[in-house]
């Protein structure tokens, strides 16, 4: 589908809260043996909804927490707790196809993630849980195509950088409205900034989170978030993280502010906040963390049409270059030797029609210096330039590559090219910066007229660039990519006016897009 909402979905979009309704009342599915020897929970015991993830021709993660006081440590008994789940074919839940029981543990904050599988290639399915006596939400979900499709549609939203005390997340609404089969978040779910008195929605705590409770309760507080809430239970989605999920631009174990935070301290936040990013997202088992560590890059196939290669851009880098010649290093790295022959593997024997990569950070080069010279910025690709230079002549012989990326707070749609520092150079692919769900607010679009419109000649390579809230939304087939960049017109409000900013096109087997 393009612009428009099938039948079918637009059903379920204006049906959800009477699904919910429904649920609240359905007939529990537990034996009624079992259910005499429940401990009851208190309400609100599924405040935090309900979310999939990952989804594969036959299977998808189920996701909720059990947090009836969500913003002090989740309110739970320190004991482990039996959750029910349900997975069919219809909003009802009539004739479930899987049923089974998981265990919310209390060392992974009562969070449940379940592995569904047995399930049928591209079909919706709509899943809940029951705890103690209680119903949670219904949520939707949808399983990859089967491994050989070809044909179809794809239609992926790809969303960023949701600061809480920027603003609500009023563009989920609209995300929702536009039904996309997946939805892949490329980073800065959470920001550990400290409460500010001025902003639009406070943070919960007194400062930067650093234990275990307190990331839990930071991610409590943005799955309140009502459109996130709703959006992550009408569809799947795909997650990695960037920096602000643990220390605004920390590298590997290095902090941004290693005088401050040394190295034992900073493992042990790094520890935390990989647990806590688990805790809250639709991820499998292979995710959970060892200490500080947690593997987040993977590959998912959208049968022969799409491959997803997620990157992690944060864990295995080395520490950011402070000058040119730092940034030219060959022997700079930002994904790590395994994940970087991992994705060198993944485009070279990929037999999808288009290569997609989740970067979290801009892989095409910004010039910030405005006339003769270069000024980069070291956080992103541009300082790790020798790894990126090795991809892009890698894209010459991959089937059309096309980069998703966040970080910026602004859409940036660019032409990705052999060799940035020669403007004449072949156009190897396609690169997609989306803009923040409410990362800076409403900006002031004159004020960023003036600083950035100087420098478009220094980037020939830029296609579109903004500065609105919002998210963008790909329509992927066999012949090419239709996206448009949807954005709201404020979200210093609960709601906002969607709309689109423009079109754009990537025609299969011409690298680069353009404005339609």
């Amino acid at each position: 589908m393009t612009g428009a909402v099938s039948p079918d979905r637009r059903r379920f979009l204006t049906a959800g809260a009477a699904v919910v309704g429904a649920a609240a009342s359905a007939q529990l599915w537990l034996p009624s043996a079992a259910r005499a020897g429940e401990t009851p929970l208190p309400d609100g015991v599924f405040s935090l909804g309900v979310a999939s993830g990952d989804p594969l021709p036959d299977g998808v993660v189920l996701w909720t927490r059990l947090a009836p006081d969500p913003l002090n440590g989740g309110g739970m008994p320190d004991r482990p707790v039996p959750v029910e789940w349900e997975i069919g074919t219809d909003e009802r839940l009539g004739k479930p196809l899987r049923r089974g029981v998981a265990q919310a543990r209390p060392e992974y904050g009562h969070s449940v993630h379940v592995d569904v599988r047995g399930l049928r290639p591209g079909r919706e399915y709509w899943y809940r849980f029951r705890a103690g006596g209680r119903l949670s939400p219904v949520g939707r979900t949808r399983t990859a195509p089967h491994r050989l499709s070809s044909g179809g549609t794809l239609r992926v939203a790809l969303a960023s950088c949701q600061n809480w005390q920027h603003g609500y997340f009023t563009p989920y609404a609209d995300t929702r409205a536009q039904d996309p089969d997946v939805v892949l978040f490329v980073g800065d779910y959470i920001y550990e900034s400290t409460p500010s008195a001025t902003a639009l929605r406070r943070h919960e705590g007194t400062g930067e989170p650093y234990t275990l409770t307190q990331y839990r309760n930071r991610y409590a507080q943005y799955r309140t978030d009502p459109d996130l809430k709703a959006m992550h239970a009408a569809a799947p989605w795909v997650v990695t993280f960037d920096d602000h999920e643990v220390d605004n631009d920390f590298a590997g174990e290095v902090p941004q502010d290693p005088d401050k935070q040394s190295h034992d301290a900073f493992v042990a936040r790094l520890t935390a906040a990989y647990q806590a990013y688990y805790e809250h997202m639709p991820v499998r088992a292979s995710a959970i963390p060892t200490g500080a560590h947690i593997r987040m890059y993977r590959r998912l196939e959208f049968g022969r049409l799409a491959r997803l290669n997620v990157l992690d851009t944060r864990q295995y880098r080395g520490d950011q270059a402070t000058s040119q010649a730092g940034a030219q290093n060959p022997g700079l790295t930002m994904l790590g030797a395994r994940q970087k022959q991992w994705l060198l593997d993944g485009l070279q024997d990929s037999p999808a029609r288009w290569n997609l990569v989740a970067s979290q950070i801009m892989m095409a080069e910004t010039d910030l210096l405005v006339g003769a010279g270069k000024q980069w910025f070291y956080d992103a690709w541009d300082g790790y330039q020798a790894e990126r230079n090795r991809f892009l002549e890698e894209f010459k012989q991959v089937d059309n590559p096309v980069v998703l990326t966040g970080d910026r707070h602004l859409t940036m749609v660019t032409d990705l090219k052999e060799d940035f520092a020669d403007p004449d150079s072949d156009v190897v692919g396609a690169e997609f910066v989306g803009t923040s769900i409410s990362s800076n607010g409403d900006q002031d679009q004159a004020a960023f007229r003036k600083e950035w419109d100087p420098r478009m000649p220094d980037n020939p390579h830029w296609k579109l660039l903004d500065a609105h809230r919002g998210y963008h939304l790909f329509d992927i087939r066999r012949d090419g990519i239709d996206a448009q960049v949807r954005i709201v017109d404020t979200v210093r409000t609960p709601q906002a006016t969607p709309s689109t900013l423009a079109r754009l096109r990537v025609d299969a087997g011409r690298p680069g897009v353009r404005v339609v």
